[in-house]
């Protein structure tokens, strides 16, 4: 069991409003809100998102072969356009001073494996003779064009992670998003022997960086290997703000649920609600705010909460609304998310799907309604889960004798109650 990120990790990320071309200017104002408005809430990471070291990128779309900002042993630095303070080699670390004096936690983006760049131009790998192209191996990302993997069979391959991580450590980088790696459409293997060779690196460095394995679907048979070597790991491919998404999260959450625990965090992706897609255009939607339905955002964030999802906020924060912001600072499902020691599934039909949770001191059920139309609860979901005393964390309402099968839920929206535990 990894001995740290005891609590699910919480924060932004910067990829579902900027894509790849997110700024030091855009990265401080999001921090400076979070630092306002959430960090209260336990909301205390900051992520660039990918592409930081490119110069060139300018949305969502990668540009093939793009020329990247490398140093002299073949490791990516930000772009000093677009992060100023970056010159001279300094790399990130006075952004992620800027955001440790707010109190929050620095994370960054990475791609599995050494730039194709370096490998072309046999660059250099600090503590060793051997050069990039004699450590590099064509197992590439399918959908971006920067990187090689590493060659793990030699010592050379993880003498590489070593100093990439080891430069990580010294600009402060508390979180560390390695893609292309928890999930392959062209290697079987899911690049374990890539994923425990980052693992070590980061330990060497003895500071405290979580890993998140992106993108997924993670493969259930490595569940235990992941627990082993990562703080968290993608359940999905990128997710958006679409119903039929949302709705498939329910499966993928009760296949994953045995594996949550301190340390561990299946991971349902970032939450992309409030203003999104500024310079994204994901999934052919620009400019735009959330197009989920507030019974669906309100779904999300419990369904995600209850199952102790990682919780990383996809919008622009400088312009956050009053709804999105009750949804990310509720106290009482804070709390919860927070504080779970166990959760699952309880009962699924077409219309409805129970899920249950517990602390020391209290018992949770969602009840969602992922049918069509708003409904009521059954009565026999009521008597079963419910109890006199159980109270709606969303709204506050108590449950009252008599009102068994009257309360209405939304279409694909939810109830959250929170009950003593007995």
């Amino acid at each position: 069991m990894l001995e740290f990120a005891k609590t699910p990790p919480k924060g932004w990320n910067s990829w579902d409003v900027y894509g790849a071309s997110v700024t030091e200017e855009e990265v401080k104002r999001n921090a400076d809100i979070m630092a306002e408005k959430l960090k209260k809430y336990g909301w205390n990471y900051v992520v660039v998102d990918i592409q930081w070291y490119e110069p060139g990128a300018e949305s969502a779309a990668y540009r093939k072969f793009a020329d990247l900002k490398i140093d002299e042993y073949s490791r990516v630095l930000p772009a000093e356009n677009r992060f100023p303070s970056s010159a001279d080699g300094v790399g990130f670390a006075p952004l992620a001073e800027y955001v440790h004096q707010l109190g929050l936690k620095f994370g960054i983006h990475i791609l599995r494996g050494i730039p194709r760049q370096a490998v072309h131009g046999r660059m250099h790998i600090k503590g060793t003779d051997k050069t990039a192209d004699q450590i590099a191996v064509n197992s590439i990302c399918p959908w971006n064009s920067d990187m090689y993997g590493v060659d793990m069979s030699i010592p050379e391959g993880q003498l590489y992670y070593d100093s990439l991580m080891e430069l990580y450590a010294s600009w402060g980088v508390d979180f560390i998003k390695v893609d292309d790696i928890a999930y392959s459409t062209i290697y079987r293997d899911s690049h374990r022997k890539e994923i425990e060779g980052i693992r070590k690196a980061i330990d060497k460095t003895g500071r405290e960086i979580v890993l998140s394995l992106s993108p997924g679907p993670a493969r259930l048979q490595d569940g235990s290997f992941l627990q082993k070597n990562a703080n968290m790991w993608r359940l999905t491919d990128d997710f958006w703000d679409e119903w039929e998404l949302l709705y498939d999260m329910f499966d993928r959450c009760n296949y994953w649920s045995p594996f949550i625990r301190k340390g561990n965090w299946p991971d349902c992706d970032m939450l992309p609600l409030g203003h999104i897609g500024i310079r994204s255009g994901e999934r052919g939607k620009a400019d735009r705010m959330t197009c989920f339905t507030k019974p669906e955002q309100k779904t999300m964030i419990t369904l995600w909460s209850i199952f102790q999802s990682p919780l990383m906020y996809g919008g622009e924060l400088d312009d956050l609304d009053a709804w999105t912001l009750s949804l990310l600072t509720n106290t009482e499902v804070n709390e919860m998310h927070r504080t779970l020691e166990g959760q699952r599934q309880e009962y699924r039909d077409d219309e409805w799907i129970v899920w249950s949770g517990e602390n020391k001191e209290s018992t949770y059920i969602a009840i969602f309604n992922v049918s069509d139309e708003k409904k009521e609860i059954p009565g026999k979901l009521t008597e079963r889960y419910l109890r006199k005393d159980a109270k709606e964390i969303w709204s506050g309402k108590k449950v009252t004798e008599g009102t068994e099968g009257t309360e209405e839920v939304e279409s694909h929206g939810c109830v959250l109650y929170q009950m003593k535990r007995i």
